[in-house]
């Protein structure tokens, strides 16, 4: 396998557009070159199931390559040479360490669809994977079988896309979404777009739902508390913006919502074990 670049060989960006989506979560080494990935959206008719497919492909000739995620706030699926897995959401820092030659087809669903796939409440979830046979059977041990007849052969872009073809067409009979879903989907995509909403009230109002109706969907849906939705879309923009020169981080904990710099400093410390001017000494 050819060493890779860093660009991807596939359509850049979620299947929501939003540029910043490619790399604000990542908290991705510069120097690290060992790999590329090809990220894309579903087919049309699986948006409401399937936020993206990322598919990275990685050459380490030598020491292993740590990549850190501060992941979105939706259950994965996660098919390699070595393992086939379900994941709940990641509340800290999500670590996959790769080494030697490899490819994976990785599946963000939306955050409808975990409690779909797994037929109930994803709360018990929460920081757990497990293999796909464990979880869904011979149903799961299938789909990871003939994802990987598709990976055995060389991993270029019409190769991942039969990949994640068949991954599309395992999830299809999960449509349509329930009303819940529709519901859980719009109020992240409504906290993750919203600099502006800082405090759980506005998610009750926007939503005309009261807190204790809005933890038990977020619970039930997502494995989460609407607090942390909050919490993890400020980390995700203070990841984004910390990577260029700019504001000073009093400027950025205050348009960010925290109380003062040193809030914003131990949030973001205690998440992804950096502290904030470290993290953005490595793109100087």
């Amino acid at each position: 396998m050819n060493k890779p670049d860093r660009s991807s060989s596939a359509v850049a960006g979620g299947g929501r557009g939003r540029p910043d989506d490619i790399e604000r979560a990542h908290l991705v080494d510069p120097a690290d070159s060992s790999y590329r990935i090809g990220r894309w959206p579903p087919t049309a008719e699986l948006t409401d199931l399937i936020r993206r497919f990322w598919v990275p492909i990685w050459s380490v000739p030598a020491d292993a390559a740590p990549q850190r995620v501060l992941q979105y706030p939706v259950c994965l699926l996660v098919i390699t040479e070595d393992y086939a897995r379900f994941y709940g959401v990641a509340t800290g820092l999500s670590e996959t360490t790769l080494t030697g030659d490899g490819w994976a087809v990785g599946v963000m669903l939306t955050p409808a669809a975990g409690a779909l796939v797994i037929g109930g409440g994803v709360h018990e979830w929460t920081d757990r994977h497990d293999e796909l046979d464990a979880v869904f059977g011979d149903r799961g041990a299938d789909l990871a079988r003939r994802v990987r007849v598709v990976m055995s052969v060389d991993a270029d872009e019409n190769t991942q896309r039969r990949a994640t073809a068949l991954v599309e067409d395992w999830l299809r009979p999960h449509l349509p979404i329930d009303a819940e879903g529709r519901l859980i989907n719009e109020i992240v995509e409504y906290v993750e777009n919203r600099s502006e909403v800082t405090a759980v009230g506005q998610i009750c109002d926007h939503f005309h739902l009261t807190e204790r109706s809005l933890q038990r969907i977020t619970r039930r849906r997502l494995g989460l508390t609407p607090k942390w939705l909050i919490q993890r879309r400020r980390l995700h923009e203070a990841a984004e913006r910390l990577r260029e020169p700019g504001d000073t981080l009093a400027v950025l904990a205050a348009e960010l919502g925290y109380a003062d710099e040193a809030h914003l400093v131990r949030d973001f410390r205690t998440v992804t074990g950096m502290t904030p001017r470290g993290f953005s000494a490595r793109f100087d």
